[in-house]
């Protein structure tokens, strides 16, 4: 089991963010021709979104932060 080590709140905002840069990524990729910034940034939403679902950030467990 991973251990969590975000907040219930910053979860919920975290998934609300990701979810909000996959849908603005994918309706401009569903317009144009996708360039290497919108994957990009479709590729950060998805990892907000999980970081959200398993309350666990990878960054701030490699700089020893603790909520």
């Amino acid at each position: 089991m991973i251990k969590q080590n975000i907040g219930t709140v910053n979860a919920m905002v975290r998934i609300a963010g990701g979810l909000t840069l996959l849908a603005w990524s994918i309706a401009k990729m569903a317009r144009e021709k996708p360039t290497g910034a919108q994957l990009f940034v479709s590729m950060m939403g998805a990892q907000k979104v999980a970081e959200g679902m398993t309350r666990y950030c990878p960054v701030k467990d490699l700089l020893n932060m603790d909520e």
